[in-house]
């Protein structure tokens, strides 16, 4: 039996701006004390702070760089040790500055560094938490060029399909756990990405740029609704079902004992 008397937190990462502190603003308004990360302490420590004064929960800030091996092991430490999360929002992340042919190689590293390398070893340590617990909820930000990677800087869409990816597969271990999963895959959302990439909105077509709070409160929509992804701008739902359905046809056919015939190998 869960104990409902414990209080319920949130651990959000890339928390001190845009859609992470979005997502503390919200889940701060559903009651959830929180812990906030990110890099920037002035500003977790600001929001913390109007957060709790605003809702009356508790507001605890964890600096950390998770480009930083050592800072990542220190999230998980406090996902592994704190008995009263039961929510991971694994939201950090940065973007590209530029098509990928010009782009610098150390930020690119940087950039799966803390996109896949940290989401993926604090996805599956708040897994394996939760599992044990028999209870939890796990938020993957992904993207819509996981769907559409030739739209965008190749490095950046790979980081987001890995995310999906880990997402899906994570979905059918966690089957039966009492652990629940979803990725969010945003479009062009306002926040100061752009700005911190030297990019500009005013470059962009104003009907595919999402302003960041219908974002998350779509987003928590489709978490309430138990959806394991969620696209917030896509209106007919049956379209990804047959973009699923269209990959479930290739199953049978991924992995066979022999060359299709179409290469003319010899049996």
């Amino acid at each position: 039996m869960t104990d409902t008397s414990k209080p319920k937190t949130a651990l959000v990462t890339g928390a001190s701006s845009g859609i992470g502190a979005t997502y503390a603003d919200r889940l701060a308004a559903r009651g959830y004390d929180l812990i906030l990360v990110a890099r920037d302490t002035t500003r977790l420590t600001a929001l913390a702070e109007k957060l709790s004064a605003t809702h009356g929960i508790m507001a605890d800030v964890l600096s950390a760089d998770l480009s930083q091996k050592s800072d990542v092991v220190k999230v998980e430490q406090r996902l592994r040790s704190d008995e009263t999360i039961s929510l991971f929002v694994n939201n950090a992340g940065i973007g590209p500055n530029g098509p990928l042919l010009t782009s610098d190689l150390d930020y690119l590293d940087t950039m799966v560094d803390l996109n896949v390398t940290a989401a993926n070893r604090l996805a599956v340590a708040a897994a394996q938490v939760f599992v044990a617990r028999g209870a939890g909820a796990i938020i993957n930000t992904a993207s819509v060029v996981a769907l559409a990677p030739h739209f965008f800087n190749g490095t950046y869409s790979a980081t987001k399909s890995f995310v999906l990816t880990l997402t899906e597969s994570l979905a059918a271990e966690l089957e039966n756990t009492g652990v629940s999963i979803q990725a969010v895959l945003p479009g062009l959302t306002r926040t100061e990405i752009f700005d911190r990439v030297g990019r500009s909105f005013d470059d962009l077509d104003p009907n595919m740029v999402m302003e960041v709070g219908d974002l998350v409160d779509a987003a928590l929509a489709g978490f309430d609704q138990g959806e394991l992804i969620t696209i917030p701008s896509l209106a007919d739902k049956a379209l990804y079902d047959s973009y699923i359905a269209a990959r479930g046809e290739l199953r049978p056919h991924l992995s066979l004992n022999r060359p299709a015939g179409r290469y003319g190998i010899a049996a």
